[in-house]
């Protein structure tokens, strides 16, 4: 998947519950959009169940092939059992821009190793065919100026290519700040050259 194809992200948060010899696994899905969204997420959760034995959790921060935006934590749970097992469930979703959390109240019933595996991935494989996703289609900033008599031909171009105006500032001349799908960018600067006979361009705004 290369950095412009639209990936799927959380459209809500999610939730569900179990109980798993006598303790209780509580899973948070939530759309965390940045790395710093994902740990207020993680801490509003152990805030929440602050009397919680354990807030194990894990997150992909970006688009879901981004291994430098994942992060996950077994919060005092042994090595591998409950961090690992949560962030394999949500990179094998192909879902981008998620945190989960699960806390657990202990029964004081010991699970073992394999039994902490399969209860912190399977609550977040459950959690995960609860949740709503959308299409998160990647835009770029496009800068146009033109004339008054152009507008409707640079809005209509837009139109076409999966684009939308931002901002147009009127002064001597229109000066016209869009976003596009950026797969659509190459294409839409073609057509605004070729439609005005060469007196338009677009350039590519940097952020």
């Amino acid at each position: 998947m290369t950095a412009s194809e639209p990936y799927l992200i959380p459209a809500a948060s999610a939730s569900c519950e179990e109980e798993i010899k006598k303790s209780r696994f509580i899973t948070y899905l939530a759309h965390t959009p940045t790395v710093e969204a994902a740990k207020a997420f993680v801490q509003q959760i152990k805030t929440q169940h602050a009397d919680a034995r354990h807030n194990c959790w894990a997150f992909v921060a970006g688009r879901p092939s981004d291994s430098m935006k994942w992060g996950f934590s077994d919060d005092g749970e042994p090595s591998g059992t409950a961090g690992k097992p949560i962030l394999a469930q949500l990179t094998g979703s192909g879902v981008g821009e998620i945190t989960a959390v699960v806390t657990r109240y202990s029964g004081g019933i010991k699970l073992g190793t394999g039994g902490l595996v399969k209860a912190y991935g399977g609550g977040v494989q459950q959690a995960l065919t609860l949740l709503q996703t959308q299409e998160k289609v990647i835009m770029s900033e496009v800068e146009i100026c033109c004339a008054y008599n152009q507008v409707t031909l640079v809005e209509a171009l837009l139109a076409e290519h999966s684009g939308s105006t931002l901002t147009a500032s009127y002064t001597e001349s229109v000066h016209v700040i869009a976003e596009i799908d950026c797969r659509c960018v190459d294409a839409f600067c073609l057509a605004l050259v070729n439609r005005s006979g060469g007196t338009l361009t677009a350039k590519t705004v940097e952020r």
